[in-house]
């Protein structure tokens, strides 16, 4: 097995004939006069809104240009010439898109003022993905969403995404993939982390796709999450201090720094944070429930040539949360799942490195290549007297492996092949210490696993029409563990614009394949299981088939965006405890639907100082079948483990979730910005009408968050957030994940200051 992780790992540094990086796209453009004659020679200057990022182009004899390797984001593309009057538009560039701009220069003097053509919150032909594109401002002015370990970034913007039992869940399930700089970083091990990614601070944009993967983007099919880290070209030899304090003695703090010259390019951070209160707790009140952490960020790139760029991305954080409880060992809940006596604790590492080789054949030609490793480790660790058990669950994953990527125009095609491989080692170690006087022998278990993946890819977008845009592809996945796994997945999709309205339908069909966790199970923890009716069995990928629909419709600057899938799983991944203790296993159940109707909203600015968004989900998240994989119940011809084939909600099922906010820039360098937060309850009540929670659903439960800030001179600014104002409080999930039931998030109110400076 240690051959197999080392070839794969070789394969993937070194093999660069072909996975593309889904943070970049192209830009396309013709330039013409009044009479739609091609004028040749005009200089194209595109420039990002945020930064100092440029890249230039001429028009050649036909009057086009293009614009290779673009990352995604907000840019400004400037048409000039002498002679003609200056025109510039603007633009939303998405990852894996190439957008053809339209220029009409009109006879006039140079110094003839410029003309600005705004298409914000334009519909997008180029791709049949819903996505949601979330800058740093807005990062910056939603309340909250700027914390070291705030999901508050994608659960305020993106349908179909709410925390639960301290997990960020979206469309229906767990797995979700990041992608940092163009790179994706893998992590098989659903659910076991409760630390973020990365820190919200260190990101440019965020791109928030939702199902209907083109082939090149992968496999999660719940949600993949595009990361453009800050890079340095918005700062000239510049810091930024961020510092806050608030209630349960909390602060999230940073430094950074960020430089650049024509050619290369800089941005570092450290940064802390603390508090009394960190993950949901199962009563109302907060005990036991510390949080804090730190870590460092590092991008650099550097522009050797026009055609080479190099690109290299660090990360390294350390996180820790006290695990909450019941302190009365007669509650409800207690006589579920007693926590009482529990003092347990989370220790999580995350290291990602990632570089990245982009060359640039020509102006419809583009290479990348990008080895990457990622390591990353969850210990569960218990006070030894813990009663009724003292559990440990030790866990650490190592990936090392590669991605590369080639993507071409002909014709009218954008023809795209890649390979994405990574070999992955993980080392656990399963504890347990009984406390409750059964006589159960105390146990503590090393364990190993080890695996990889390979898996290449081809895709075609083709623009049929001005109006037709047709995208076919496979993707193949050979899968080594304990077992082997191959699995070739077709992708199709189709994007229809009605003229004059410029709506634009779209659909997709495709099929999916996620790689199952390595996580293996011996000795003492097997009989344990077999103490409490289950056993282990080794765990399968998941497959799934997606079908979705959807349309964009703009308005006078406004863009909505509704869809609707239906996806069909077999092998669901998803997780369980042993018995009653914290022990945590992934499991697999035979098959699972996930059905929705998603709306989101975005407008233009209002009265020239406000952006309103809305994100909308009526969702429902349904099971069936036994428990296949992981803790499995026995004996498997008993009637109690007979599941049956019905299909009944999952437990972080919730049917209707709602954001709204307001985020708004007022006179005096003043900024607020609102979030109303509705959910419909999620599963997981009691049939019997005598218990706490009588019903199907637990709870509706509506939140509102506010902040105000204020800008002093060029260098200073002061904010104050406050979240869930009115302190509503609700039981929000009574599964067994950390500790227990969950309660919704308390009153939080803090202060924060930005203070910039030179060096």
């Amino acid at each position: 097995m240690r051959r197999l992780i080392a070839c794969l790992i070789f394969l993937g540094l070194l093999y660069s004939p072909v996975a593309y990086a889904t943070i970049f796209g192209q830009i396309h453009g013709v330039v013409h006069d009044p009479q739609h004659r091609p004028i040749a020679g005009v200089q194209i200057k595109l420039r990002a809104v945020n930064s100092a990022f440029t890249k230039t182009a001429l028009t050649g004899q036909d009057g086009s240009f293009s614009i290779p390797a673009v990352p995604l984001g907000d840019y400004v593309v400037t048409a000039s010439q002498a002679g003609f009057a200056g025109v510039r538009q603007t633009l939303a560039l998405a990852s894996d898109t190439s957008p053809i701009l339209h220029f009409e220069l009109q006879l006039g003097a140079v110094q003839q003022a410029v003309t600005v053509t705004t298409d914000t919150n334009t519909t997008n032909l180029n791709t049949v993905t819903p996505t949601s594109l979330i800058s740093r401002q807005d990062i910056a002015l939603t309340p909250g969403a700027d914390r070291t370990n705030s999901m508050a970034m994608i659960t305020d913007y993106v349908p179909g995404a709410y925390m639960t039992h301290d997990m960020l869940h979206m469309r229906g399930g767990h797995q979700v993939s990041w992608l940092i700089d163009g790179v994706q970083i893998p992590n098989t091990n659903i659910a076991s982390n409760l630390g973020a990614q990365i820190d919200p601070k260190d990101i440019d944009y965020i791109e928030v796709e939702r199902g209907s993967y083109t082939s090149d983007v992968g496999d999660r099919t719940y949600g993949v999450f595009n990361v453009v880290p800050r890079t340095g070209f918005e700062r000239n030899r510049e810091a930024e201090l961020v510092f806050s304090a608030g209630n349960f003695f909390q602060t999230n703090d940073q430094i950074n720094f960020g430089d650049h010259s024509e050619k290369f390019a800089y941005y570092a951070s450290l940064n802390g944070n603390r508090s009394d209160y960190g993950l949901a707790p199962p009563v109302g009140q907060v005990l036991h429930d510390a949080t804090n952490g730190y870590g460092g960020f590092a991008s650099l790139i550097y522009n050797r040539t026009p055609e080479n760029q190099l690109r290299l991305v660090m990360q390294l954080r350390q996180d820790n949360f006290q695990i909450p409880y019941d302190p009365d060992p007669n509650s409800f809940e207690n006589q579920q799942y007693d926590s009482s006596g529990l003092r347990d604790s989370q220790h999580e590492t995350d290291g990602v490195a990632a570089f990245s080789w982009l060359h640039t054949f020509s102006s419809s030609t583009v290479l990348q290549v990008s080895p990457f490793f990622h390591y990353n480790k969850a210990d569960y660790e218990s006070n030894p007297n813990d009663i009724p058990v003292a559990t440990t669950v030790n866990r650490s994953s190592a990936y090392g492996g590669g991605q590369a990527s080639i993507t071409t125009e002909i014709a009218r095609n954008t023809l795209q092949a890649g390979f994405y491989s990574f070999g992955q080692h993980d080392n656990y170690l399963f504890g347990a210490i009984f406390n409750d006087g059964s006589g159960s022998p105390n146990f503590s278990t090393p364990d190993s696993a080890s695996g990889g993946v390979i898996e290449e890819y081809v895709s075609d977008n083709y623009k049929a029409t001005s109006w037709l845009t047709l995208i076919a592809g496979l993707r193949q996945t050979h899968f080594q563990g304990q077992f082997t796994e191959n699995e070739t997945d077709p992708r199709f999709g189709v994007a229809v614009r009605v003229p004059k309205l410029n709506w634009v339908f779209r659909g997709f069909y495709g099929r999916f394949y996620q790689p199952p966790p390595l996580l293996t199970a011996k000795g003492p923890i097997v009989q344990f299981a077999q103490n409490n009716n289950t056993d282990f069995v080794s765990l399968h990928g998941e497959r799934d088939e997606e079908h979705q629909f959807g349309v964009q419709i703009p308005f006078k600057g406004w863009l909505l965006d509704a869809d609707t899938f239906k996806t069909r799983i077999n092998n669901f991944l998803d997780h369980s405890n042993v018995g009653n203790s914290s022990i945590y296993f992934p499991v697999t159940v035979d098959g699972a639907l996930v059905r929705a109707w998603e709306l989101s909203l975005r407008s233009p600015r209002l009265w020239h100082f406000g952006q309103v968004h809305l994100a909308y989900s009526n969702q429902i998240a349904e099971q069936r079948g036994n428990i296949t994989g992981g803790l499995v119940c026995t004996p498997v011809g008993d009637p109690a483990c007979d599941a049956g084939f019905t299909y009944t909600p999952v437990d972080h099922d919730q049917r209707n979730t709602l954001n709204a906010g307001f985020n708004a820039t007022l006179p005096d360098r003043i900024t607020a910005s609102t979030n109303v937060y509705y959910g419909s309850g999620f599963t997981n009540g009691d049939p019997d009408p005598t218990t706490p929670y009588p019903n199907a659903y637990l709870h509706q439960h509506t939140t509102f968050d506010f902040s105000i800030g204020k800008r002093f001179g060029e260098r200073t600014t002061v904010a104050i957030n406050a979240l869930n104002v009115a302190n509503r409080r609700t039981l929000l999930d009574n599964s067994l994940t950390f500790g227990g039931f969950h309660y919704n998030d308390p009153r939080e109110i803090y202060g924060e200051v930005r203070y910039r400076f030179h060096y």
